[in-house]
């Protein structure tokens, strides 16, 4: 199958000739989601192509992080590590592939359309903040895994997808163990989201910006503290329990 490259005026698609149609679906979404977030993250990168492959395998020979990223996983999240980024490039399954991993429930296919979104809102979280990858230099990597709520909890709220996460939450809170707080390797990719969801609700977005921006120092458990205005965490941790056995139920 030949590839092709289609253009917006910020971002180049690269892709099957068969997906030009949802090529130009993804360029749209991520000039939107550019628009969105110049007010919090003014400089942007520049040239950032989206890369939509025909297959899981292809995806995975592309980006080897991800499947590996995937076993560590609860179960409840897997289907939407969809997709990676590096510094220049974000690489997603195209949409037409998306769709068929989401499930039956209300909001899982919205939720992993977003991908694009959410995988380029983690690389602006890095381009700003030099803690975090990109680029996955050893030292970066090991910090995004010590806090792996960081990046994917910021990209998961800074491009809407955690509004459409809670049948996908209620199977987390069903199954396996009590997920710890805040979110671990196996929970990021789920529950990442609903840290910033709570941190918005609960001291303002502004306050939200400022931890994706913060380079992670010390325990996540301290910039957390900071970042609920130095309230225990244990209380911060009960309030996030809470959080989530509402969407859960609603």
């Amino acid at each position: 199958m030949a590839w092709v490259q289609t253009s917006s005026p910020t971002f180049v698609a690269r892709h099957e000739e068969s997906d030009y149609e949802d090529a130009v679906g993804v360029l749209e979404l991520l000039e939107g989601t550019r628009e969105r977030l110049s007010g919090a993250f003014s400089d942007q990168p520049a040239e950032v192509a989206v890369v939509l492959h025909g297959s899981g395998a292809q995806l995975a020979l592309a980006q080897p992080y991800l499947p590996l990223l995937r076993t560590f996983t609860a179960p409840a999240g897997r289907r939407y590590l969809a997709g990676w980024y590096s510094a220049r490039e974000v690489h997603v399954l195209a949409p037409r592939l998306l769709a068929q991993r989401a499930s039956n429930v209300a909001g899982s296919r919205e939720m992993i359309m977003l991908t694009p979104a959410a995988l380029y809102a983690q690389l602006v979280v890095g381009h700003h903040n030099p803690g975090l990858p990109p680029p996955f230099r050893p030292s970066s990597l090991l910090r995004s895994m010590r806090w792996p709520w960081l990046a994917a909890g910021a990209g998961q709220y800074f491009s809407g997808q955690s509004g459409y996460a809670r049948p996908a939450i209620a199977r987390r809170l069903r199954e396996g163990p009590r997920p710890p707080f805040p979110p671990g390797l196996r929970d990021a990719p789920l529950l990442g989201g609903t840290v910033f969801d709570l941190l918005v609700n609960e001291e303002g977005q502004s306050r939200a910006v400022e931890l994706a921006l913060t380079p992670p120092q010390g325990s996540p458990r301290e910039a957390l503290t900071r970042a609920f205005s130095g309230r225990p965490l244990m209380h911060t941790e009960g309030n996030w329990r809470a959080h989530l056995s509402r969407l859960a139920g609603a």
